[in-house]
């Protein structure tokens, strides 16, 4: 909010929301008092209503790790507990990898109140802050190792259960003793099977239902019913006890849930790897001696020193020293890159043979390694839309299937069918039920995808960017930068006025502060020379038109010449040959310099497909600059690849039209539109758009950004300017356009594990149970097949881990 309108505007909104007895805002304070009918609405909603009005809302971000969920009942469980809280905004549960993104109003609710929140429900939150005190490696290396035991000491048990089975299969009146058999069962059910009673009271505590309670109440159930028939008919019960179904349910559910455990770890390996590559400590020279500290104690500014076989600490500089550096992990690039004085270096890339020493400038949550790591984070807690219709499906998934159990008892003992029967036929239907498949089959398949696409160098932001970027059928291309080498040279330098060099020193002087591959050009050329450059002041960047910045008093600006001479308009673009309008160039130029010879000039420099600028001083045309650049080694495979998938190429770019048909021609791509500007850029998006295509659009730079943000899908070159990436929803960790296919592959194939699992958790649940139902199914066979479908759709995630891109 800026002025009091936009406070009466939030007051008028709030106030006419269905709900909302009262509301006020304070401009002052930046706060609305809300008075309203929690009934009838909730805090996330008062939050959109007030975001759709075009305003924000404070949040404030909380990661819980909770521990002790088993199925989706659980986290839509712990999820509707979260969500009740007053203050909370959104809370996403994710199962697969066991923790809560949730955000809420300052003030209003703080972590100790989602933490107790969680506990009371019966599990165990531990706060992100937390936990990274633990060893999580080592912690669950300790549960796999324990559940390994329990599940060893399960088999031993119950397959003298089994055999006997069998037996009695081949030899009809073979028993083993019902007192043996109890002796048994019993430390199974409730030893082994302890869990599943913890996880059943749990639920049952959150009101909500869970695997646990079908698992709990259907072993529960052939247990006891054995029992009562041991106490009262003693050795007479022999062929009419259930011991062996109670232990065979619970010792392969089990079994299931350690194979599920595994595949889940591995799911998210990739995550876990990325985060291991920063070295908990650095080498800080000092005084000149170097110091070994705690990461957390690098600052800003401070010289690091790393030697060989040494992980890089932190984002810098390279100061003294040459190396070649391993960024595999962190871009997907299988060969080591030779580092020199002046380049960037990135935590976690792992040093060769060379000793370095470098300037730190970023660090903590601000390295690449750790964006890198909150992308991926973010993308793998992120929910589907699909997944919270299952989510939904899955709250009353349980209490269905125990009205179900119980209809099939009362049916088959209507049917004529004895008690033994019918009670075997009703523990069937509640143990071949599986919520968990439903529950894993997203967040599993989303966890390896986008896991897998990290290894590659390829960040996806979300699961909405996942969701979309599976629907892309046109690809618009930035040039600079993207399908270029994103280096151009300077080829020719025409001064006006003066000498050349003084030109170059002039245009490289007010380049100095951009971050634009053509100004790179520039003060790369002017330092070949060995010219010496002014301090420029007051630097401006008029994205897609060029720069400016006062030279001792007078400003320079450097660019398109519409921009260069100042003219009001900014639409006119000589830079293809064209002459600017007479009227601009007449009222701006010297004497020395006519229309007719910028015009001739230009004209000639840019007969190549040549970028060619107009340098200004004091709305002076004092030359011309042009610059080359050419196409990156794989552009034209990257445009291939997207063209046998059906996918339209598009350039779009501010450069005149014959360097934007050279390069298309040279590439294959499909149509150009140049000359343009930032805003058109976004507009052609939108126009595209509304011709119902679906349209992603790649760029590296500042004025990239808007047509970024049009596109129903923006993918950023990682080498281009930090805005580009804060809005694409996909970030290319490597300048390597096919990648730009690749995404849109792995996005492709995790959209069709996703449907692939959904589609068979459903279907198995819709054919099993009805199969149960008819009684063509045994406890101990309904027990396999449950776990067996967990393990199914998690170990079909994992086979997104086999996708390799072309690079």
């Amino acid at each position: 909010m800026s002025c009091a309108g936009c406070a009466s505007s939030v007051e008028t909104l709030l106030n006419k929301t269905e709900g909302v007895h009262h509301a006020t805002v304070n401009l002052a304070l930046e706060k609305a008092d809300i008075h309203y009918d929690a009934d009838h609405i909730n805090p996330a909603q008062l939050s959109d209503a007030i975001k759709a009005g075009g305003f924000g809302v404070r949040e404030q971000q909380f990661l819980v790790h909770i521990k002790g969920m088993t199925c989706s009942g659980c986290s839509s469980g712990v999820e509707k507990g979260l969500r009740a809280l007053p203050g909370v905004i959104k809370a996403d549960v994710n199962l697969a990898l066991e923790r809560a993104n949730i955000s809420v109003i300052p003030g209003q609710c703080d972590l100790d109140t989602l933490l107790k929140t969680v506990n009371d429900a019966g599990y165990t939150a531990t706060a992100d802050a937390d936990i990274q005190m633990v060893d999580q490696e080592a912690e669950a290396h300790q549960t796999a190792h324990h559940d390994l035991i329990e599940l060893t000491i399960a088999a031993l048990f119950t397959l003298p259960l089994v055999m006997q089975m069998i037996a009695m299969m081949i030899w009809p009146g073979v028993h083993m003793s019902v007192w043996l058999e109890l002796a048994l069962a019993t430390p199974v059910q409730f030893w082994i099977g302890r869990r599943f009673y913890k996880g059943a009271w749990r639920a049952l505590k959150a009101r909500s239902g869970n695997m646990d309670i079908l698992v709990a109440l259907g072993t529960s159930a052939a247990y006891f019913f054995s029992l009562w028939q041991v106490l009262t008919r003693g050795s007479g019960a022999a062929g009419h006890v259930y011991f062996e179904a109670a232990a065979v349910v619970i010792t392969l559910v089990l079994a299931g849930k350690v194979l599920e455990s595994r595949a889940k770890r591995s799911a998210s390996s990739a995550l876990r790897g990325l985060m291991a590559l920063r070295p908990d400590t650095a080498r800080v020279v000092r005084n000149a001696e170097e110091v070994e500290v705690k990461i957390a104690e690098v600052l800003i500014g401070d010289m690091v020193a790393v030697r060989p076989g040494e992980r890089i600490p932190v984002d810098g500089v390279v100061m003294r020293g040459e190396s070649e550096l391993d960024e595999s992990l962190l871009t997907g690039e299988p060969m080591p890159v030779l580092r020199v004085k002046g380049d960037q270096v990135v935590a976690g890339a792992m040093n060769g043979e060379g000793a370095l020493r470098i300037r730190t400038e970023r660090i903590g949550d601000d390295t690449t390694l750790a964006r890198i790591g909150h992308l991926v984070e973010q993308a793998q807690a992120g929910k589907a839309p699909v997944q919270r219709l299952v989510d939904r499906i899955s709250g009353i998934f349980v209490p269905a299937v125990l009205v179900l159990a119980l209809l099939t008892l009362i049916g088959w003992l209507l049917f004529g069918a004895g008690f033994e029967t019918a009670l075997t036929v009703a523990v069937s239907v509640l143990v071949i039920a599986c919520p968990c498949a439903l529950g894993l089959a997203t967040p599993t398949a989303l966890v390896a995808g986008t896991g897998t696409a990290a290894k590659s160098g390829i960040l996806i932001k979300d699961i909405e960017t996942l969701e979309r970027a599976s629907h892309i059928d046109t690809v618009v291309f930035d040039k600079t930068g993207t399908l270029t080498i994103g280096k151009p040279e300077v080829v020719a330098v025409k001064a006006m006025l003066g000498s050349e060099e003084d030109l170059l020193v002039m245009a490289a002087s007010v380049q100095q502060g951009s971050e634009h591959p053509l100004g790179r050009a520039m003060v790369d050329a002017a330092r070949e020379k060995s010219l010496d450059l002014y301090t420029a002041e007051n630097f401006k960047a008029s994205i897609g038109q060029g720069v400016s910045a006062n030279l001792q008093g007078e400003e320079v600006r450097v660019g398109k010449v519409a921009f260069a001479l100042g003219a009001d308009s900014a639409q006119t673009d000589a830079s293809a040959g064209k002459s600017a309008r007479p009227s601009c160039c007449s009222r701006v130029i010297t004497p020395a310099v006519d229309t007719g010879s910028l015009q001739a000039s230009m004209q000639q420099m840019s007969e190549g497909g040549q970028t060619v600028v107009c340098v200004t001083k004091a709305g002076i045309v004092q030359g011309l600059i042009a610059l080359a650049d050419e196409a990156r080694p794989d552009a034209k495979a990257a445009v291939a690849a997207l063209h046998a998938k059906g996918i339209h190429t598009l350039l779009l770019t501010g450069d005149n039209e014959a360097s934007a048909h050279r390069i298309a021609s040279e590439l294959g791509i499909e149509s150009v539109t140049a000359n343009v500007q930032p805003d058109e850029k976004a507009s052609v998006v939108e126009v595209l758009s509304k011709q119902g295509r679906h349209v992603a659009m790649v760029g590296d730079g500042i004025n990239d950004a808007p047509a970024l943000a049009a596109a129903e899908l923006g993918i950023a070159m990682g080498s281009g300017a930090d805005v580009a990436m804060e809005t694409a929803g996909i970030t290319l960790m490597r300048t390597k356009p096919t990648l730009v296919a690749d995404a849109l592959d792995i996005a492709n194939a995790t959209a069709r594990k996703i449907h692939q699992n959904l589609f068979w958790a459903f279907a198995y649940n819709a054919v099993c149970i009805p199969i149960a139902m008819m009684g063509y199914l045994s406890p101990a066979l309904a027990g396999a097949a449950m776990a067996l479908s967990s393990v199914s759709v998690v170990s079909n995630s994992l086979l997104l881990k086999r996708w390799r891109n072309r690079g």
